[in-house]
C-alpha cells in the first residue's frame, strides 16, 4: 500500500527522515519548500554561513525539552540559530529549533491593536484598545462581581507574566479564574506528582537518562514529540546495546520501531496495564521491603490502607485478565514488568498520551508508584519523568500557580494556611484571596457558554483550535468580551475576539523558561517586535495599573519581577532564591531547588545530602507529605465515557508529528515547513477495507459530538479499530469531533479516546496522487 507522508526524494531519504537528519547537523540551511518532486533546489543543501555580527545563548521557543540556543544577530535581525554545545543538548536540535531564526518574521504577525466594530476588526491604538478592555472588564466586576472576568494564559508565557496576571487576579481583582492551556497538557502529571510526594514537578534530571538500562516510554512519541531527549536515550542505547526499551503505545511510531518491545496498547487502558505489571511485581518478588515499610503509605480514595490491601486489589488484575481490555498480550505485559522490576536502573518516560485521558491523574498516581515499590527511584538512571510539552509550562504555570485552583509552589487556594501565606507575601489583608477555586478550563468555557463570566483575557494561546468539542467553545468566545493577545493573526481564535492585542514573543522581549527537568533558564531580549507589538508583560502592567492595582503591582521589568518571585519562593520547598538573572545570563541554566547564589542547584530531589530541602540522613525525605511517606495510590479501570458502539466503532486518538507544533499557529507559517500539511488520518488496511475507504480518499470522521474531513492514509502504523490524526490544522479541525470529558482530579480533557465512525465523503471515489 502507498504511505503519502513517507515520499521518497532522489537520494533514497523520506521527507522526514531527511528532516531529522538535517536537524542533528550543523552548517544546515533549506532553500525552499520541501517537495517530492522538485529538483535539486527543494533539498536541503549546505551554504555559506550567515554573516552575523553578534551571537547570543538562549533557549528554543518550542516543546518543554527546553534546548540550549546560540542566537546570531545581525543588523537588528536573527539571522541564524544553532544548538548551544555546552547546554543539555550538547548542541544537537530538531528542525523546529534551527527554524528558530525565522519564527519572528512569517508573514502574519499581528502589528497593531484591534477592536470589532459591526462584526469586523479595525484597527485601534493602544489607547482606544486598552480603554475599552479596563471599561468592561470594570463594568462586569461592579454588575456581576469579579468571579465574572478570567485570565486565560499559557505554557509558552514567560515565568514573570504568568506570575503577575496570576498576582493581579487573585490578590487584585480578587478572583481565581486564572486558567490556562496547561490544564490541556500537563494538569494530571501535576495532580499525580503533588498527590504522590506533596509536591509538584519531577524528581530526576535528563542527566537520568545516561545510566538508566531500562526504559519505559509510555504515552509519548518520544523521537516525533521531543526528539532531543530521544537522541540521547539513544546515546544511552547506542553505548550500552543491552540497554532495554519498552514503549507503550496503540501505534507502531518512530518511537515503538526502535523498542524491544512494544505493546499497543488501546487507547485508555493504561490504568488496567500498570496494575498488572504490578501484579507481576509482587508475584515475582520484586518488591522492595524497605521502601514499603519507611517510606511508603496506602491509600484508596480517603482511606489508609496497607501493603496487603494493594496486593488484594491487583489480584483481578492478572495480565490475562486485561490483556483482551488492553489488546496487548498477557505474555507482554508479564516481559515488561519483569525488565522493568529486574532492571539495575528503570526510568519512565511519559506525556499527553497517559495525561489525556479521563484516568491520567490514575495513570500518572500509578506510574510513579511502580517506580516507588520497586525501588527505581532516587537513584542514577531510576526514576519517573513526566516530558512537559511547552517551553514553561512547569516553571510558568505549575510552579507560579497560575491555576484555578491553585498558588504558587504548590499551595492551593482551599487552604486557609497557604491564602494567609501568599496574603502575607504579596502584602495585601487578610481574606483577600477567594477561598473558591475557579472555573477550570473546561467549566470556564461552559461559564463564558452561559453568560457568567462576562469577560476574557487570553494570552499566547489558541482555544478556539485546541479545545476539544471546539465548536461548541467557540461559540461562547464569540458571546463573551474576549480578549486576544497573540503574536499571530489571523488564528481560529483572534478570527473570534472583540479585542486583539498585537504581542512581542521570543527575543523580542526578555524572561525566564523552565524545562521538564526543573531548569529555569533565561531569554535575552536581542531584537525589536514589530509593528506596535508590545512584551506581555507590558500589557499587563498597562492594564493593573489602569484597573487600579499599581501599587499591588510595583515590579515592572522582568528582572524586578523575577527578583520578586525568586524571593516568594525562597519561603517553600521550591526554594530557587539562588538562581539570580546575573547567573541565568552566565550559566546553562539551573535546576531547582537552589536555595543559595553558591548552590549549584539540585539534579534529584527528596534524596538528602542532594536535595537541599531534603532533612535527616535517611534515604528519602518526602518533605512535602506530613508523615515524610510517599503515597501508592489504589485505582480501578473505569468504563470508558465516551464508548464504542455500532454506530461509533472506532477509536480516535490525537497527537503531533516531528515538523509542526501545537496549532501551527507559528510552524504553519515558516517557509521550510509550509509543505508539510498534517491533513490525513491514519486507519488501518481491515479498517479501511471494512469501510470502504481508498489510501488518500477524503473521509468524514464523525463522532457524537461533531464531524471534519480528512485525507485517508491506510497504513499499519495504527492497529485495527483505532484511527489517528493531528491537532495541528487549522483547515481540519480534528477537535469538533473530541469529548470534552474531564479527568475528575485534574479537570484536564480526554483527547486521547473518543469513539467516532468513519465513512468516504460523497463524491471522493480516488486516491490521493499527489
Amino acid at each position: 500500500m502507498s504511505e503519502p507522508r513517507e515520499e521518497r526524494y532522489t537520494h533514497g531519504l523520506s521527507r522526514r527522515e531527511l528532516l531529522k537528519l538535517i536537524g542533528m547537523a550543523s552548517g544546515m540551511v533549506i532553500t525552499g519548500p520541501i517537495s517530492a518532486h522538485g529538483g535539486l533546489g527543494s533539498l536541503w543543501r549546505r551554504q555559506p554561513v550567515v554573516p552575523v555580527d553578534e551571537w547570543h545563548k538562549g533557549v528554543c521557543r518550542f516543546c518543554g525539552t527546553g534546548c540550549g540556543v546560540m542566537i546570531g544577530v545581525k543588523d537588528g535581525r536573527i539571522v541564524d540559530v544553532k544548538g548551544d554545545e555546552y547546554a543539555h543538548n550538547k548542541g544537537r536540535l530538531c528542525i523546529k529549533g534551527i527554524l528558530n531564526r525565522d519564527i519572528l518574521y512569517t508573514s502574519d504577525r499581528a502589528l497593531y491593536p484591534m477592536i470589532r466594530h459591526n462584526g469586523e476588526l479595525k484597527r485601534a491604538t493602544w489607547d482606544e484598545a486598552m480603554e475599552l478592555i479596563v471599561a468592561r472588564f470594570q463594568e462586569a466586576i461592579q454588575q456581576y462581581g469579579p468571579d465574572s472576568v478570567a485570565f486565560y494564559g499559557s505554557g509558552q508565557l514567560f515565568t514573570e507574566e504568568s506570575y503577575t496576571a496570576n498576582k493581579l487576579f487573585k490578590a487584585g481583582i480578587g478572583t481565581n479564574n486564572v486558567e490556562g492551556n496547561p490544564r490541556l497538557c500537563m494538569a494530571s502529571a501535576a495532580v499525580g506528582y503533588l498527590s504522590v510526594f506533596g509536591k509538584d514537578e519531577p524528581a530526576g534530571c535528563y542527566e537520568d537518562i545516561d545510566h538508566a538500562d531500562c526504559f519505559f516510554i509510555t504515552g509519548s512519541n518520544t523521537a516525533d514529540c521531543h526528539p532531543i531527549i530521544w537522541e540521547r536515550v539513544m546515546d544511552r542505547k547506542r553505548a550500552h546495546p543491552e540497554t532495554y526499551l519498552i514503549v507503550v503505545d496503540p501505534r507502531r511510531t518512530r518511537t515503538a520501531k526502535h523498542a524491544d518491545l512494544h505493546l499497543p496498547i488501546y487507547p485508555g487502558t493504561d490504568v488496567a496495564l500498570y496494575n498488572a505489571m504490578i501484579h507481576e511485581f509482587i508475584r515475582l518478588g520484586r518488591i522492595d521491603q524497605e521502601m514499603v515499610q519507611e517510606y511508603l503509605t496506602f491509600r484508596r480514595g480517603e482511606e489508609t490502607v496497607t501493603f496487603e490491601a494493594l496486593r488484594a486489589h491487583v489480584q483481578k488484575y492478572s495480565p490475562e485478565r486485561v490483556a483482551d481490555l488492553c489488546g496487548v498480550p498477557a505474555d507482554l505485559i508479564r516481559q515488561a514488568a519483569y525488565r522493568f522490576a529486574t532492571a539495575r536502573a528503570t526510568m519512565s518516560l511519559w506525556t499527553m498520551g497517559i495525561n489525556q485521558q479521563s484516568q491520567g491523574t490514575a495513570a500518572n498516581r500509578l506510574l510513579n508508584a511502580m517506580h516507588l515499590l520497586t525501588g527505581h527511584f532516587g537513584r542514577p538512571g531510576a526514576t519517573s519523568f513526566s516530558i512537559t510539552g511547552q517551553p514553561n509550562a512547569g516553571g510558568g504555570v505549575r510552579d507560579t500557580g497560575a491555576l484555578a485552583h491553585a498558588l504558587p509552589n504548590s499551595r492551593l487556594v482551599t487552604n486557609p494556611e497557604h491564602r494567609a501565606e501568599m496574603e502575607k507575601l504579596w502584602g495585601v489583608p487578610p481574606g483577600t484571596i477567594n477561598p473558591k477555586p475557579g472555573y477550570h478550563t473546561i467549566a470556564l468555557f461552559q461559564a463564558m457558554e452561559r453568560g457568567d463570566v462576562k469577560c476574557v483575557l487570553c494570552f499566547c494561546t489558541n482555544p478556539g483550535q485546541s479545545l476539544p468539542n471546539v465548536e461548541r467553545y467557540r461559540e461562547a468566545i464569540r458571546n463573551t468580551f474576549f480578549v486576544a493577545v497573540d503574536a499571530f493573526h489571523p488564528t481560529r481564535t483572534t478570527e473570534l475576539a472583540s479585542v486583539v492585542l498585537p504581542a512581542a514573543m521570543w527575543t523580542e522581549k526578555e524572561g525566564v523558561f523552565s524545562q521538564s527537568e526543573r531548569r529555569y533558564h533565561y531569554v535575552p531580549k536581542l531584537v525589536d517586535p514589530p509593528g506596535e507589538a508590545r512584551s506581555d508583560l507590558e500589557i499587563l502592567v498597562d492594564f493593573a495599573v489602569r484597573m487600579g492595582y499599581g501599587d499591588l503591582i510595583r515590579a515592572r521589568t522582568p528582572k524586578e519581577v523575577w527578583d520578586e518571585w525568586r524571593q516568594i519562593s525562597a519561603h517553600s520547598p521550591y526554594n530557587f532564591a539562588g538562581i539570580t538573572y546575573e547567573r541565568l545570563k552566565k550559566e546553562r541554566g539551573i535546576l531547582w531547588p537552589c536555595p543559595t547564589e553558591e548552590h549549584p542547584g539540585t539534579r534529584r530531589r527528596y534524596l538528602p545530602g542532594e536535595d537541599p530541602m531534603a532533612q535527616g540522613n535517611r534515604r528519602f525525605d518526602f518533605y512535602g507529605r506530613p508523615d515524610g511517606r510517599a503515597v501508592v495510590w489504589l485505582h480501578d479501570q473505569e468504563p470508558f465515557q465516551d464508548p464504542t458502539d455500532a454506530e461509533y466503532p472506532l477509536i480516535l486518538s490525537t497527537g503531533r508529528i516531528y515538523e509542526h507544533w501545537h496549532t501551527m499557529t507559528i510552524t504553519g507559517k515558516v517557509p521550510a515547513l509550509r509543505s508539510v500539511h498534517p491533513e490525513w488520518l491514519m486507519i488501518h488496511p481491515l479498517d479501511a477495507a471494512e469501510y470502504g475507504i481508498q489510501d488518500g480518499m477524503e473521509v468524514i470522521v464523525k463522532s457524537r459530538r461533531g464531524e471534519q474531513s480528512f485525507r485517508a492514509w491506510i497504513t499499519e502504523e495504527v492497529r485495527p479499530g483505532v484511527v489517528f490524526t493531528t491537532f495541528h490544522s487549522a483547515k481540519r479541525l480534528v477537535n469538533r469531533t473530541t469529548a470534552d470529558i474531564v479527568d475528575p482530579f485534574s479537570k484536564q480533557p480526554e483527547f486521547k479516546r473518543c469513539a467516532v465512525s468513519v465513512r468516504p465523503q460523497e463524491g471522493s471515489e480516488t486516491a490521493y496522487e499527489g
